[in-house]
């Protein structure tokens, strides 16, 4: 699952850009679905869970878990 991957490869600082551009998928995705133009439903799908695993990382990074994490596979 690349975007997975890519998702928890990213640095704290580069979560907000990501939320941001997923949100606007999202966005973009609901309007092609409320005009009968999406190609994909899927995608919905798969762009939720992404925002959710960036919610989720922040969250990991503002309590310290995250950074826990890092420092014992360094």
């Amino acid at each position: 699952m690349k975007s997975r991957d890519e998702i928890f490869n990213l640095s704290e600082e580069e979560l907000p850009a990501k939320l941001q551009e997923l949100r606007e998928e999202m966005e973009n995705l609901q309007l092609q679905k409320n005009t009968h133009q999406i190609t994909n439903p899927m995608r919905i799908r798969h762009v939720r869970r992404n925002i959710a695993r960036v919610n989720t990382l922040m969250n990991e990074y503002k309590s310290g878990i995250r950074s826990k994490k890092a420092e014992k596979k360094q």
